[in-house]
């Protein structure tokens, strides 16, 4: 459930999950990043660890867990599809950056999700609930927009960063979620839209938004509030 910055206890908590399913670090394919020894470093290894973790449980190949017909896939999309009550057949399919299946989604369904993610009316989706929020360091990291929204709000959001200017927030025991795209797939404006939107909603209280705008939303030196241009889209 993170995006972590392979510090050594991230690293150490993906380690552990491969080393409890008695599998080596090396059968992971996601990628190793740059001027990094080990694809335990990268951001979506304890993602790759869980479905290699299923993979061994269940007896299924480990060689190819990232084609998009491997049964972990095909689990992963039925449970998704369950979820948002869709057929599986209606999403249209591409590749994460780390090599795993990915989907297409609209706002409505990302905010539904983590609606459900954070209703506490389902088991196991509460479990992992419980892992982010009592552990949110693991989840991104010290200084990360994810991680310090979580040590202010304990136990009551529940936060996720995605790819191209994405932001999931979920409040816990209301069965409500939030999704945020930034067009330009930038993340500079979703932090400061993040903040705008929890205060007016009142999931954050003056406190909580003043801090994570002192981190998150300050101007620096070079920059300025003028409008030098627009992007379009033909």
């Amino acid at each position: 459930t993170s995006s972590h910055k392979g510090r050594i206890d991230q690293v150490r908590q993906v380690f552990n999950i491969l080393w409890r399913a008695d599998l080596d670090p090396t059968i992971l394919q996601c990628p190793i990043p740059e001027g990094k020894r080990s694809p335990l470093e990268y951001n979506c290894s304890g993602k790759h660890a869980g479905m290699l973790a299923v993979c061994q449980q269940r007896r299924w190949p480990l060689n190819n867990y990232l084609d998009r017909k491997h049964p972990i896939q095909q689990l992963i999309l039925g449970k998704v599809a369950e979820l948002l009550r869709m057929p599986a057949e209606e999403f249209i399919s591409a590749h994460d950056d780390c090599g795993a299946p990915t989907y297409l989604m609209q706002l409505g369904h990302m905010a539904s999700l983590y609606a459900l993610l954070a209703s506490s009316t389902n088991l196991d989706m509460e479990r992992i609930v419980r892992a982010m929020t009592h552990h949110p360091a693991l989840v991104a990291g010290d200084g990360e927009f994810d991680t310090e929204l979580m040590r202010l709000t304990p136990g009551e959001l529940v936060s996720k960063a995605g790819a191209e200017g994405v932001q999931c927030i979920g409040r816990l025991g209301e069965g409500m979620g939030l999704a945020i795209k930034v067009m330009d797939g930038a993340k500079r404006a979703k932090h400061a839209v993040a903040i705008h939107l929890l205060q007016q909603m009142g999931w954050i209280s003056p406190s909580a938004a003043q801090s994570l705008s002192e981190k998150f939303v300050t101007l620096g030196k070079y920059k300025r509030l003028e409008v030098i241009g627009e992007l379009s889209f033909l």
